[in-house]
C-alpha cells in the first residue's frame, strides 16, 4: 500500500516521468463552498459537495496561444467558517522578455458567492492572444440542459448547452449565464470587464465548456497597451429551493467493474511512424515484435521535404515487421491535384510500399480556421478525394482531419469518395495538469457520438493521439518544453515516460470503444512520443506495455463494462483464446479498492500488474503472471494498469 506523504522523487519519476512536483494545491472553504486554488486560480469549486464550475482562471497567452506561468507573490490568505479571502500579486515573463504584472482578489461566502478580480497593467505593450478571464462549466449531468444567457446588451436568452459538440460558439456577447447545479440548485456567473463568449471546450477534448475573454472573431494575437489598467472580475452566486442535503451516504470507496454482454469488436491497435524516426523503428524490431500492433500509420508530408527516401524507409520497415502499412499523407495543393497525387503514387510505387489504405488532407486543413477567420484557399474536398481516388483506384481512402476532432468538426469532409473518417485529439491543448490531461476522458465518448452523428456508420479511425502535441494548429509551434515539465501544448510531455501515460492510454481505449472504431493510434514507437526510453535505449517505458495489451485484443469479441466510478478506474474487456481478458487502469494519483463482477462468479485467474512495484521489471521489457482469485479484491496503487485474465 503506499503511504500517505508526498510521493518521493523515485516514485515521482516512476508516476510522471519527472522529478518536479505536481502544482500544490490549497483547499478554500467557507461552510457548504469549496475550490481548490491551484497557481493562483480556482478549479473545483463546490457546493454542498456538488460540482458548480470546474474552475475560474485568469489565463494569459502568447501570441501562439502558449500558456504563460504566472510566478505569485505576496500571497495571503484568511479563512474562517463564514468566508476566504486570498490576494495576490503575479508576474508573467516571456522568453523574449515580455513581461505582465497583475494583482488578484479572490473571496468566497458560506453562502455560495464568489468573487475573483484581477487588475493587470503592462509597464510595457503586451501582445497576447488572450489575456483574461476562463470560466469552466462541467460536463457530466450539464451537457444538453437549459440555461439562462444574459447578453451584453441586456437581453435574455433561454436556451441549451450543446449536447452533441458544437463546431463554433453556442453563445456570444455574454455577461451571465444561469445553469441548474441539481434540482433546486441554480448557479449564476456575472463576467464584467470585457466582452465574454462560449466555445465548447470538448472540440479539444476538454471536459468543459469554456467562457472566455475576447471574440475570437476579434483580430489576434492584440496589444495591450502600456499604462492602461485591465480590470476583469467574475462573479459567482447560489439560489438554493431546496433543502441542503443530507448526510452522504458513505460507501466502502471500491470501484465497482461490471462484465456484462457481447458489445462489438475491438479495435486494431496502430503505431505513428515518421520518417525521422523510421531508421529507429528499423533498429528495434524486436521491441515492434513485442507490441505487436496490426497498423503503422507512415506519415509523409512533401512540403516537409519528405521523398522517395521516406517511403522506401517505411518499405524497409514493412519487409521487417508485417503489419498494415497506411499512409498518412499531406496533400500540398499546390498545383494540379492529379499532377500531386499522381507524382506521390508514383513514388510509393518505386519505393517498393505496399499500402493497405491511404488518408490524404490538404496541408492548409492541418491548421485551425478560428470562428469569425477567412478560410484559406483549398480545393474542395471533393475533388482531393477524387484526385486520391485516380491515383490509387483499389486501395480504401480516408479523409477527415490530421490534427484533432475540432478541426473535423468545422469542416466535414464529404463522405460519399472515402471509405474511413480519421481524427486524433490532444489532451493538453488548453491545459496540462495531472487532473486536466486525465478528466479529457470524460469528453472521449462525447467526441465520438458526436462524430458518428455525422459520419453514420462509415469506418472510423482515431489517433494519433498522444498526451505530447505533434502539431500545433493554433499556432507556428509547438511549445518548448526545456525544463521537462506538465507545459500545454508541448511537442514532449514527460508523462510520457510514466504509469501516468499507460494509464491514460487504457483509458482513453476504454473511453472510445463505444463507437466502434477500427483502428486506434495511441503512440509512436520511438520519439517524444514513442513506447521506448529515447534516455536509454536498452528500456521500455510502462506505456508499453499497456500498448501491448491493447494490440493483444484486436479484433476479439468486446464485452460491455461498466466501472461505478469511472473517473478513477476506466476498464476494456474482450474474449480470447476461451478467456475474458479485463485491462483496468487507475486514473488517479491514489490507490483504488476494485472489485470485478464476473456474470460467472468466483474463478481462477492470471494477472499481469503494471504498477511501481513492477516499475522496473517493466522498463525491461516483461511482467510476470500472478495467480489470483477473481473476488478478491484488488487494490491499484496510483496510475497503476492491471491485466486480468480468466479462463472458463
Amino acid at each position: 500500500m503506499v503511504d500517505s506523504v508526498l510521493p518521493s522523487p523515485d516514485r515521482l519519476w516512476m508516476y510522471y516521468g519527472t522529478h518536479q512536483q505536481s502544482a500544490s494545491v490549497r483547499r478554500l472553504v467557507a461552510g457548504p463552498l469549496s475550490a481548490e486554488l491551484v497557481d493562483g486560480n480556482l478549479r473545483a469549486i463546490r457546493f454542498h459537495g456538488d460540482e458548480v464550475l470546474r474552475a475560474i482562471g485568469y489565463v494569459v497567452r502568447d501570441q501562439d496561444w502558449g500558456t504563460y506561468a504566472p510566478v505569485l507573490s505576496g500571497l495571503d490568505i484568511t479563512t474562517n467558517d463564514a468566508e476566504f479571502v486570498v490576494h495576490y500579486a503575479a508576474h508573467c515573463r516571456g522568453r523574449g522578455g515580455e513581461s505582465l504584472q497583475y494583482t488578484a482578489r479572490i473571496s468566497g461566502r458560506r453562502d455560495g458567492t464568489l468573487n475573483f478580480t484581477v487588475e493587470a497593467t503592462p509597464a510595457a505593450a503586451f501582445l497576447t492572444a488572450r489575456c483574461g478571464f476562463c470560466v469552466l462549466h462541467p460536463i457530466l449531468g450539464v451537457a444538453g440542459q437549459p440555461v439562462t444567457v444574459e447578453h451584453a446588451d441586456g437581453s435574455v436568452e433561454e436556451a441549451h448547452l450543446p449536447d452533441l459538440i458544437d463546431p463554433w460558439q453556442p453563445f456570444k456577447t455574454i455577461r451571465a449565464i444561469t445553469h441548474l447545479v441539481r434540482p433546486g440548485l441554480r448557479a449564476s456567473c456575472r463576467m464584467e470587464g470585457d466582452t465574454f463568449e462560449m466555445e465548447d471546450q470538448r472540440n479539444w477534448s476538454d471536459a468543459s465548456y469554456k467562457t472566455y475573454v475576447r471574440p475570437l472573431e476579434l483580430p489576434w494575437p492584440y496589444v495591450l497597451p502600456a499604462g492602461i489598467p485591465q480590470r476583469q472580475s467574475v462573479m459567482l452566486s447560489l439560489a438554493d429551493e431546496a433543502a441542503p442535503p443530507g448526510a452522504a451516504v458513505l460507501d466502502d470507496g471500491r470501484v465497482e467493474i461490471g462484465i456484462g454482454d457481447s458489445a462489438g469488436r475491438m479495435p486494431k491497435f496502430g503505431l505513428l511512424i515518421t520518417p525521422e524516426e523510421t531508421a529507429s523503428a528499423l533498429a528495434h524490431g524486436t521491441r515492434l515484435r513485442a507490441v505487436a500492433p496490426q497498423v503503422l500509420l507512415c506519415h509523409f508530408d512533401p512540403t516537409a521535404g519528405h521523398d522517395l527516401a521516406a517511403l522506401e524507409g517505411f518499405a524497409a520497415l514493412a519487409r521487417q515487421y508485417h503489419a498494415e502499412m497506411v499512409l498518412e499523407c499531406v496533400v500540398p495543393c499546390r498545383q494540379d491535384l492529379a499532377v500531386e497525387l499522381a507524382a506521390i503514387a508514383g513514388l510509393v510505387r518505386r519505393s517498393g510500399l505496399s499500402l493497405s489504405a491511404w488518408a490524404v488532407s490538404p496541408d492548409v486543413d492541418r491548421k485551425s480556421t478560428p470562428p469569425g477567420s477567412k478560410w484559406p484557399d483549398c480545393p474542395p474536398l471533393d475533388d482531393v478525394y477524387a484526385a486520391a481516388r485516380r491515383a490509387f483506384p483499389d486501395l480504401p481512402l480516408g479523409g477527415g482531419s490530421f490534427s484533432y476532432f475540432t478541426e473535423l468538426n468545422r469542416k466535414r469532409p464529404p463522405l460519399d469518395n472515402l471509405d474511413f473518417v480519421t481524427h486524433a485529439t490532444c489532451p493538453i491543448v488548453h491545459s496540462a495538469d495531472d487532473i486536466a490531461v486525465m478528466q479529457t476522458l470524460e469528453t472521449l465518448p462525447f467526441i465520438t457520438r458526436s462524430t458518428r452523428a455525422f459520419i453514420g456508420d462509415k469506418p472510423y479511425r482515431i489517433g494519433p493521439s498522444t498526451i505530447g502535441m505533434r502539431d500545433n494548429p493554433y499556432g507556428s509551434r509547438t511549445m518548448d518544453n526545456p525544463d521537462e515539465g506538465r507545459v500545454a501544448m508541448a511537442a514532449f510531455d514527460p508523462r510520457q515516460r510514466g504509469l501516468f501515460a499507460a494509464a491514460w492510454m487504457i483509458g482513453y481505449a476504454a473511453s472510445v470503444v463505444d463507437a466502434a472504431p477500427e483502428v486506434l493510434t495511441l503512440a509512436a514507437l520511438t520519439g517524444p512520443r514513442g513506447l521506448l526510453a529515447m534516455e536509454n535505449p536498452g528500456r521500455v517505458y510502462p506505456a508499453f506495455h499497456a500498448a501491448r495489451f491493447l494490440a493483444a485484443l484486436a479484433g476479439a469479441p468486446r464485452l460491455a463494462c461498466v466501472a461505478s466510478r469511472s473517473s478513477a478506474v476506466r476498464a476494456v474487456a474482450a474474449r480470447q483464446s476461451g478467456a475474458t481478458v479485463i485491462c483496468l487502469a487507475n486514473l488517479t494519483g491514489r490507490p483504488q479498492a476494485v472489485q470485478v463482477r464476473l456474470p460467472g462468479g468466483p474463478a481462477e485467474l492470471h494477472r499481469l500488474v503494471l504498477d511501481e512495484t513492477s516499475y522496473q521489471e517493466a522498463v525491461l521489457g516483461s511482467l510476470t503472471d500472478i495467480p489470483a482469485r477473481a473476488d478478491a479484491q484488488i487494490v491499484m496503487l496510483p496510475f497503476g494498469v492491471v491485466r486480468l485474465t480468466v479462463a472458463d
